[in-house]
Parts: C-alpha cells; sequence; structure tokens
C-alpha cells in the first residue's frame, strides 16, 4: 500500500497530463502568472538567465518553456531532465529536443541516483509548492540535489507562497482550489521559512519575492 505521502506526490503532479501541458503556457506562464500570481513569467525568464549554465539539470520540467526561450552561455549545453511524470519529461523533451536532453524519472523527496557527472546549475521552478510538507519538511530536496552538484554550482528557481506575501482575493481563492485538489501543498509555505531552509544548506542565498513568487538562487561552496 501506497503512503499518504506517496500518495501526495503523485497528486501533484497527476495534473500534468498531455492535455493540461498543452494549456500550460497559455493558462499558467500567461494569465495566472501576471494576472492572479502577480509574477510575470518575464521575471522568472531574467531569473533562469542570469544563473543558467552550460552543464544543467532543470527539476519539475513543466512544458520545458523556460529552458525553451532562456540563453545558454554556449551554444551546445548539457541539458539534463528530472521530474516524476513522464508526460512533462516528454513534452519537455520534445520541445528541447535540439540539446538532446538526458532524461531522469525520479521522486526528489528520496536520495537520487544517476550515473552521470554533476552539474554547474539546478532550477526548480513551481516545484516546490506542489509538494507534500511544510517547508521545513519538502526542502528536503536540497539535500537531494546537492548531491548532484559541483563545487560552486548554483541551485535557483521559483515557488509560490501563502504566508508572509501579500495575495488578492483571486489569489487567495486559486491557491485554496488546488490545495484542496492536492495540486498544490503550500499552505505553510513562507518565504522567512525557506530563506532559512536554503541558508542552513547553501552560501549566497539570495530571495526575492515578487508578488505571490519566491524567486531563489544559493550556491554550493568552492
Amino acid at each position: 500500500m501506497m503512503s499518504v505521502t506517496t500518495q501526495q506526490i503523485i497528486a501533484g503532479q497527476a495534473a500534468y497530463t498531455k492535455q493540461a501541458l498543452r494549456m500550460y503556457d497559455l493558462l499558467v506562464l500567461g494569465a495566472s502568472n501576471r494576472m492572479i500570481w502577480k509574477c510575470p513569467s518575464s521575471r522568472i525568464l531574467a531569473h533562469f538567465n542570469k544563473h543558467i549554465t552550460s552543464n544543467h539539470l532543470d527539476v519539475g520540467v513543466g512544458t520545458g518553456y523556460f529552458l525553451d526561450f532562456c540563453t545558454f552561455p554556449s551554444l551546445s549545453p548539457r541539458v539534463a531532465l528530472m521530474d516524476l511524470n513522464p508526460n512533462t519529461i516528454e513534452f519537455a523533451s520534445h520541445r528541447i529536443a535540439r540539446y538532446k536532453p538526458e532524461t531522469y524519472i525520479r521522486n526528489v523527496l528520496e536520495p537520487i541516483s544517476i550515473d552521470a557527472q554533476k552539474f554547474d546549475s539546478i532550477s526548480t521552478n513551481y516545484l516546490l509548492h506542489c509538494l507534500p510538507g511544510t517547508i521545513a519538511s519538502k526542502s528536503i530536496v536540497f539535500d537531494h540535489l546537492k548531491d548532484l552538484m559541483n563545487p560552486g554550482a548554483v541551485l535557483f528557481g521559483s515557488t509560490l507562497l501563502q504566508g508572509d506575501v501579500r495575495r488578492s482575493w483571486p489569489a487567495r481563492g486559486l491557491m485554496e482550489f488546488y490545495n484542496s485538489k492536492g495540486i498544490f501543498s503550500n499552505e505553510a509555505d513562507d518565504a522567512s521559512g525557506l530563506r532559512q531552509e536554503l541558508c542552513r544548506r547553501f552560501d549566497s542565498v539570495s530571495l526575492e519575492v515578487i508578488g505571490c513568487a519566491a524567486l531563489f538562487s544559493a550556491r554550493i561552496p568552492l
């Protein structure tokens, strides 16, 4: 029998069906980010471009939108995709096929083992708010991802918060709906807790709140 946590993880990624992924860019990255969460995707893309390297792992890949539109430092980057949902892996892999991405189907709340070289950058965009638990408990993903990072590597990403951010009534309502369906699990997520967990594990931690979103980065010591 599956544990409650396993069931919650499956629920958090099960919404990303092949049909839903076809609408994701328009509804989430377009409408919701700008009008509901008040953090336009252009701000996330700029954050992506600031930290991306040519040896990169994207975790919680969605549609591959940011990998498609970001600017890599070289013309032939090493790009890897990691997600529990094979639908998102397939969708994003097809979208960025020009980079010949490595693909890994993994549960990031469990220790991660891959037979490959480590990475200089790892992104986790809109992943944390889909994972079950509190910020303290779900931040175990940072421990697992650290094992895949080279010295001096950067981990960066974005997540949607509830605590200590200003939310409009539409944002409150949509978050409540997503949490009730198990798509989100961010009722106890706040910026101060996220910063604390990052500072426990990394150097050079940066966190900026834009609307309901936290854009963060942190580095492994050299």
